[in-house]
């Protein structure tokens, strides 16, 4: 495993660390179900509308870093299992310009090329 992989790995566990701290923050800061706050100037409709939006807000951003966490996880797996750098679809091996800048790819360019392509086909055919 080239000394570049180790970097990698060192800066993967780094991330799952920063990710995991970000998760639990964002869970102890949420306020509690059902928890309201002080009287709005503007009613009960328009505090509950602003209370909704940002707990879906709060939502949004916890399911991105799971997602990314996530995809740190199965990179680190690839670790494990001597398959880091190998594209999960075709299995040829990823760029290492491209692992550098996202450590936790797991398709080649090709293979992500032409997922995207499927997902936007897909979108536009519905």
């Amino acid at each position: 495993m080239p000394a570049n992989f180790e970097e990698l790995r060192q800066r993967l566990n780094e991330e799952r660390e920063r990710l995991g701290k970000g998760l639990e923050q964002s869970k102890a800061n949420a306020p509690a179900f059902g928890e309201t706050r002080e009287g709005s100037p503007y009613g009960k409709k328009e505090e509950g509308a602003a209370e909704t939006y940002e707990m879906e807000k709060r939502l949004a951003l916890e399911k991105r870093i799971t997602d990314l966490l996530g995809e740190v996880e199965h990179a680190l797996q690839k670790f494990e299992q001597g398959t880091y750098g190998l594209c999960d679809t075709c299995g040829q091996p990823i760029d290492v310009e491209r692992l550098e800048v996202l450590p936790q790819a797991n398709l080649c360019l090709n293979c992500k090329s032409l997922q995207s392509k499927n997902a936007k086909a897909r979108f536009l055919s519905r």
